[in-house]
């Protein structure tokens, strides 16, 4: 239930400073990362709201970072083409909202960009089998979405193996990814079981030893 997938680090701008996305998306690049979440929130789905398509088409200008955006959308096919205008390189989208999943991936895939689906803690794993040959990716929440600096959630954990043994008897190449509390002590119980991108919001910007950090959570 292992990867051949380098481990990526994609730290989550959410928790950067929102007086200076700039700054913040910079420092990203700056700590030889490639790699930015975008979590998109419209105060449905989730009851926050974060920043739209114009913020990251902005920052599109000042980065050459992949950015990975994901989608807390209650209809989520509605906006697929304001992020890719955006600059959006990888768009993830929820399986729980009542809209048209496989169709929405495969219109992602035919516009050129990677694309996969993401499941909130307590949605079952069986949920998403029916997507898994159209993923370039899988996202697992590991807290329930909406606000960062949460507490891991450790009943996810059987998911991630539920995935990563899926991965290895279908013989499918998606990435596993976990967003949701992840630091120095839960990076490594996720890669163990199989995870190679870590989304990491509070932990990556609040480190005290940046590249300390990378560096343990890359196993590098």
């Amino acid at each position: 239930m292992g990867t051949t997938h380098e481990i990526i680090l994609a730290p989550s701008l959410l928790a950067g400073d929102h007086a200076d996305l700039k700054s913040s998306i910079q420092e990203i690049a700056d700590a030889g990362l490639s790699w930015v979440h975008l979590d998109i929130m419209d105060g449905h789905f989730v009851p926050n709201l974060s920043f739209g398509p114009q913020t990251i088409k902005a920052l599109r200008g000042y980065s050459e970072l992949f950015f990975d955006v994901h989608l807390m959308l209650d209809n989520p096919d509605k906006y697929i083409d304001a992020f890719l205008d955006a600059g959006a390189e990888q768009i993830t989208i929820h399986v729980e909202p009542d809209y048209p999943v496989a169709e929405t991936l495969a219109y992602i895939k035919s516009k050129g960009c990677k694309c996969g689906v993401v499941l909130n803690p307590s949605t079952p794993a069986e949920d998403a089998k029916p997507f898994l040959e159209d993923c370039d990716i899988i996202l697992l929440m590991t807290v329930q979405p909406g606000f960062g600096g949460q507490s891991f959630r450790e009943d996810v954990l059987p998911k991630i193996e539920t995935f990563a043994k899926w991965r290895d008897e279908l013989d499918l190449n998606y990435r596993l990814q976990v967003d949701g509390g992840i630091d120095l002590n839960t990076a490594g119980r996720c890669t163990e079981l199989g995870v190679d991108t870590l989304v990491a919001g509070t932990a990556f910007y609040k480190a005290e030893d940046r590249s300390e950090f990378i560096k343990t959570v890359c196993k590098q």
